[in-house]
């Protein structure tokens, strides 16, 4: 049987890191969670184990991945990013030190898709034959599939909690609306409900959120786990005008922050990451975590030069006039 462990990670040459309570549950993270949307796409296995090694030596310990990462590669037919985890967790027996946050509902192909009872069953040995456990820290809805009842996703998920094989759940890409009815769903029947919220948010896409969700994650404490925080790239400063988006894969999805909005709110990452001897991308972390409710923000990295400026942003506390600057440069 495996032991949970949750609380702060020391090390002997640095403060410990701060770490944040899911929601209301048992899960401390910390302020940092490593996207493994990366692990068999663009950082193949040797370098994903050198990367994730590094992020547990940094005192981090949540990766968010999903069953079908990294599907849409070439040749990939999805679970790529589970395997390489698994494979780097049985190596390293470092399962009882770090949170592992997955997802179901995702398309698999050939009909393998949404929040039925069966598929989440079925989908959750999977994940776990490929992570190489017997549990799942944060087994999260990819998206929201409304042609399930609520009632049948949600006792499904509490299921895989009652029979131990998931500690708590979440929800992703989920409406108000319809993430407020889950969480009547689960009160109305005395099930656990959903913990957490992984949305799309950052300092360039904040509309959506924080008119929509963030009052509800509020009022509920949810905990609040951002994906694209750094807006496919585009918070880095890397692509600043049309001639730079063929510098990596994802640079054609990042044209459309090539606006006007978009060069002020580059203009102020450069000021206030200026201002503190930082990189652009420590200060759009820091951003997010000083949002009141966020817990922590989901970023990749390939290389360890990327990882360590992550995780160094993560770490890094903005004062009252960097904060009001960038709100008013992406407001």
């Amino acid at each position: 049987m495996l032991i949970y462990r949750a609380g702060t990670v020391h090390h002997p040459a640095r403060p410990p890191l701060q770490h944040r309570a899911l929601g209301t549950s048992s899960l401390k993270i910390a302020p940092l969670v490593f996207g493994g949307n990366v692990f068999g796409w663009t950082a193949d296995e040797s370098t994903s184990f050198g990367l994730l090694d590094a992020f547990l030596e940094g005192g981090f310990n949540c990766i968010d991945t999903a069953d079908s990462y990294s599907r849409w590669a070439a040749g990939n037919k999805g679970g790529e990013s589970e395997t390489i985890i698994g494979k780097w967790l049985r190596s390293r027996n470092t399962r009882a030190r770090i949170l592992i946050a997955t997802k179901v509902g995702s398309d698999m192909g050939a009909g393998q898709k949404g929040l039925s009872q069966q598929h989440i069953i079925a989908s959750v040995e999977g994940s776990l034959r490929r992570l190489q456990t017997d549990y799942v820290d944060l087994y999260q809805a990819h998206f929201d599939d409304e042609s399930v009842p609520q009632d049948e996703t949600l006792a499904a998920f509490a299921r895989l909690i009652e029979h131990g094989k998931v500690r708590v759940i979440g929800a992703s890409n989920y409406k108000g609306s319809r993430l407020a009815a889950a969480l009547q769903t689960s009160a109305r029947h005395h099930w656990p409900r959903f913990e957490s919220l992984q949305p799309h948010y950052n300092l360039y896409e904040r509309a959506d959120y924080e008119r929509n969700l963030e009052p509800l994650c509020a009022q509920q404490r949810l905990g609040v786990i951002p994906y694209y925080s750094l807006a496919s790239g585009f918070l880095t400063g890397k692509y600043r005008s049309a001639n730079d988006l063929g510098q990596s894969q994802r640079g054609q999805g990042v044209k459309r922050f090539l606006n006007e909005r978009g060069e002020r709110i580059l203009a102020a990452l450069d000021e206030v990451a200026a201002a503190q001897s930082v990189t652009p991308a420590q200060i759009a972390l820091s951003w997010l975590l000083s949002r009141p409710t966020v817990t922590a923000p989901i970023a990749s990295a390939t290389t360890q030069q990327q990882l360590h400026e992550l995780m160094r942003g993560a770490q890094l506390q903005l004062d009252a006039g960097s904060l009001a600057r960038l709100d008013a440069a992406s407001a």
